[in-house]
């Protein structure tokens, strides 16, 4: 399957290095508001719906992380950035691996955040037979149980209706078929080709992802960063400064990637 156009925003100066933040399974960018503002004062900020997510179209399956990392290629075209930047959450963090690896021209500085190399498939299988069988909505509260610490989420209940919906409003099939992309990659072997200067980012409370994945990941690339901030699988959301601090450190550590 060739790349899709999927929907996209972008903030920031037009001449600036650009930042790609790439989405979690079942999230839209609208994940991303609390890092957007911060970022965009010195980056071009390319936020965007994965496919089969928020406005993002949902062709029919079955994906591949190439399918997913070619959309991404698709909209630097779009915006005629030879490269960029790449921050990616869970299921946005293996597109930023896998492109990584393949298009290194493409990376200049990666961060992987609540990700993994490798994740146990059944969890997954089971969720995108639910999805086509039942719809989205029957598991986002469980789903969001697992982003967010369960004192955060007490305290949140508007952020946790949000993220609800944004589960709810995913297309089923197209869901279930990034479900399945989870639960088929094995990106172990792409982790030692990496070259862009990469920071992993571990929460320290995730049940989604926990801490041994984002090990194996900062293991296995050359001279990777391991990062561990307290929070669950969203901690973006939950660790604002610290994660958007730690994101702005990375991105400006040699400059501009102009």
């Amino acid at each position: 399957m060739s790349a899709v156009e999927v929907s996209y925003t972008v903030d920031g100066a037009a001449d600036a290095p650009v930042v790609v933040l790439a989405n979690s399974l079942g999230a839209t960018r609208g994940m991303w508001d609390p890092q957007v503002p911060a970022l965009a004062e010195r980056y071009r900020v390319v936020t965007y719906d994965g496919r089969g997510h928020g406005e993002s179209p949902a062709p029919a399956g079955p994906y591949t992380i190439d399918d997913l990392v070619d959309d991404v290629l698709g909209v630097l075209d779009r915006i005629g950035a030879e490269r960029a930047h790449v921050a990616g959450v869970s299921l946005g963090g293996m597109v930023g691996l896998r492109m990584a690896a393949r298009e290194p021209s493409r990376v200049h500085r990666l961060a992987v955040m609540f990700s993994s190399a490798k994740v146990d498939p059944q969890g997954f299988l089971d969720r995108a037979g639910l999805a086509r069988a039942g719809g989205t909505a029957q598991f986002a509260p469980a789903v969001v149980q697992r982003w967010l610490t369960p004192s955060f989420a007490a305290e949140h209940p508007d952020l946790v209706a949000r993220l609800e919906a944004m589960i709810a409003g995913a297309d089923d099939e197209g869901y279930a078929a990034c479900c399945e992309v989870v639960a088929g990659i094995d990106l172990r072997e792409d982790l030692g080709r990496i070259t862009a200067p990469t920071l992993v980012v571990s929460g320290s409370e995730d049940p989604a992802l926990p801490p041994p994945h984002q090990e194996v990941v900062a293991d296995g690339i050359p001279g990777a960063a391991l990062l561990t901030v307290r929070g669950a699988h969203l901690a973006n959301l939950e660790r604002t400064l610290e994660v958007t601090g730690a994101l702005l450190a990375h991105f400006d550590a040699d400059g501009a990637a102009r």
